[in-house]
């Protein structure tokens, strides 16, 4: 037991170095750094392009790779991005550091090349020094990463406490105005804070190369993980956070010796332990308190009031609501029109390979729906939408091939058993906060991912399951056109959606809740039916997707394969159903021509541009599409009217006569009017 319990502290190691380094992010800027596994694989990789690649020393090569090059990334993000998200909401805050994600290891691939590596060097020389205590074997690799605990622990803990520097930066949570007026600069303590926090996300990433190698999904799981303890120690506790991730360490150790090592669930089970944590901590929580607040944000009102503030709602901006509702039917519904025409010649133009994919890219488009209903009408991030997709194409699977239902029937009822599951989660999860939601859904994600798309059934020795297409959409052409009527019917939903009471309701409840539970709205009874919707939705989306490909394996329904399908739509527009179409165009086309008729390393130069623009969230909430829209209505000689008696002036609200005055019109964006 002594030998696992070592080892599993090595590893729980890990997690607590990581986990520092999120609560420090997180208790200077209220910024719940996604992006953190990220920014670890790339200071690991320098680090191994360094000593490995180039032959430096390891002392050089840490140096520069840890000491230097993981600050100034730090400050180099807080200059570009994190200095912009302080005030914003925190669904912006998510979904830019999941650009990052996205972005980050296909940018390292540019850079230092090559693809992931299963053997990296850590801190400690090779051959690995082993030591014996009581006799039990210690590497020098996991001596070190006990004596970064322990310095992480010490140090962290009596600086944060105890130090002026400490109170600076509790100082900074509290008001960045006040910080200033007492003579402190602001900027150059979050500056310190991002250098330090990127510090640990690099010391973390070179200390686990060694033990899960230079992949970036490896990496992304490791912080997914360091997730619960962050979560356990309520996002600020420093001491707790590293508690609990040795403590983690220790319990995925433990249960290794426990189980039979010859089963495979063994393993999906030692993978879902930080996962289990997460939902344990969670659900006490929500039993012990009846609600597990956030902080809606930092700083004071002085800071807000001084602060110029963009849009900081993900799920939609009321300058584009104002010129939406400017334009008349022709003006509203013309673009999207045209895409759907476009859409319905694509197959007739293309040929052979290419007409399949015209089919998958407008199945993703139904899977793409879903987030523009559960977060761009919705206002929730569900991070989960990859898993609903997953758990439609497996069911509908399992009772077209096991069962003998027909296969539309099957697709049909793989959403239907999305919607109950996705109504479950909306249930346990809507009345957390924003922030636990996201955190929620990606949790349930990886323990479905790891506990169910695993089975034996659904994996069929690697084989994964077949699909027969219906008679009428045998061919390629024809599954396209399928798939294209059941985008249309489906946005068709949602514009009904958007018209009816509850949409009216989502939209009261997305710029105030506060006001619309004055208004006598159930907020939470209206986001639990959108989730469940959605996940409907998903579920749908996924079971045309495997009937477009015929052939379905559940890996390709990995959680944080869906993060980079969130921002594919995010950069396009999380709100636009439109987006949605051209974003399962561009998710399955843009890869395919690049492998088609560009160079290899053009390959990952996709990932990083989609990754940019879902940080551009930041900047524009409605994503490039709906941007570039705007920019165009602006270029016509003359604005299109609503109705007669109804006119848009420059900037101002359309009513039956003059614009509101100013303070009228900030009144009717807040919701309180």
């Amino acid at each position: 037991m002594l030998q696992f319990a070592i080892a599993g502290l090595a590893l729980g190691g890990i997690y607590a170095i990581a986990s520092a380094g999120l609560v420090i992010t997180y208790s200077a800027s209220g910024i719940l750094n996604f992006a953190f596994g990220g920014m670890a694989y790339f200071v690991a990789r320098f680090y191994y392009y360094l000593h490995t690649q180039e032959h430096w020393a390891i002392v050089p090569a840490a140096a520069v790779s840890i000491g230097i090059a993981a600050p100034a990334l730090g400050v180099a993000l807080y200059a570009a991005l994190f200095r912009h998200l302080r005030l914003s909401s925190p669904l912006t805050k998510v979904v830019a550091t999941i650009g990052l994600l996205v972005a980050i290891p296909s940018l390292a691939t540019l850079i230092f090349g090559s693809g992931p590596i299963q053997q990296a060097p850590g801190l400690a020389p090779e051959p690995v020094a082993v030591y014996r205590f009581l006799g039990v074997p210690v590497t020098l690799d996991q001596v070190i990463v006990y004596g970064c605990v322990v310095v992480t622990v010490v140090v962290g803990a009596l600086v944060m406490r105890y130090s002026d520097v400490g109170l600076k930066v509790r100082a900074l949570v509290d008001s960045p105005a006040m910080t200033d007026l007492s003579g402190t600069n602001p900027t150059a303590v979050s500056v310190g804070v991002w250098a330090v926090s990127t510090f640990f996300a690099g010391l973390a990433g070179v200390l686990a190369a060694p033990i899960i190698g230079l992949d970036p999904a490896n990496f992304t799981l490791l912080v997914a993980a360091s997730f619960a303890a962050v979560l356990a120690a309520g996002f600020r506790s420093l001491p707790v956070a590293v508690a609990v991730g040795l403590l983690m360490g220790v319990a995925t150790s433990l249960t290794q010796r426990y189980l039979p090592p010859a089963s495979a669930w063994t393993t999906e089970v030692i993978d879902a332990i930080p996962f289990i944590v997460v939902a344990v901590v969670l659900v006490y929580n929500l039993i012990r308190r009846g609600r597990v607040g956030e902080v809606d944000g930092w700083g004071g009102a002085l800071d807000r009031a001084i602060t110029p503030q963009g849009e900081s709602h993900l799920a939609g901006s009321a300058s584009s609501a104002v010129e939406t509702a400017s334009l008349n039917a022709v003006g509203r519904y013309a673009g999207p029109l045209a895409l759907i025409v476009l859409a319905a010649t694509l197959p007739l133009v293309l040929g052979g390979y290419w007409v399949g994919l015209t089919a998958q890219a407008y199945a993703f488009a139904v899977i793409y729906l879903s987030w523009t209903l559960v977060t761009g009408e919705g206002g929730m991030l569900w991070l989960c939408q990859v898993t609903f997709a997953g758990i439609g194409a497996l069911t509908a699977a399992q009772l077209a091939t096991d069962h003998g239902w027909p296969i539309l029937a099957a697709i049909v009822a793989g959403g239907l058993v999305a919607t109950v599951v996705g109504a479950v989660i909306g249930l346990l999860s809507i009345r957390l906060g924003d922030l636990y939601v996201a955190l929620v859904t990606l949790t349930f994600g990886l323990l479905v991912e790891n506990l169910v798309f695993t089975l034996p059934t659904f994996v069929n020795q690697g084989l994964g399951l077949n699909l027969s297409r219906p008679g009428f959409a045998v061919s390629d052409r024809s599954m396209a056109y399928l798939c294209l009527a059941a985008f249309v019917l489906v946005a068709l939903f949602i514009v009904n959606v958007r018209r009816s009471t509850t949409g009216l309701a989502l939209n009261a409840a997305r710029w105030s809740e506060a006001g619309a539970r004055t208004s006598g709205i159930s907020v939470v009874q209206m986001k639990v039916i959108t989730g469940a919707l959605a996940a409907g939705i998903a579920g749908f989306g996924g079971g045309l997707l495997a009937v477009a490909q015929t052939t379905i394996q559940p890996s390709e329904f990995a959680t944080f394969a869906g993060v980079v399908w969130l921002a594919v739509l995010v950069t396009i527009g999380i709100r636009s159903i439109a987006a949605a179409m051209v974003a399962g165009l561009a998710f399955v086309m843009l890869p395919a021509v690049s492998q088609a008729y560009l160079p290899g390393w053009t390959a990952n130069c996709i990932p990083v541009l989609f990754g940019l623009g879902a940080i551009a969230v930041a900047k524009y909430p409605d994503g490039v599409l709906a941007e570039q829209s705007r920019r165009l209505r602006r270029l016509l000689p003359s604005p299109m009217t609503a109705a007669p008696g109804l006119h848009l002036a420059d900037g101002a609200v359309p009513g039956p006569a003059a614009a509101p005055p100013p303070e009228a019109s900030r009144m009717v964006a807040e919701g309180i009017s």
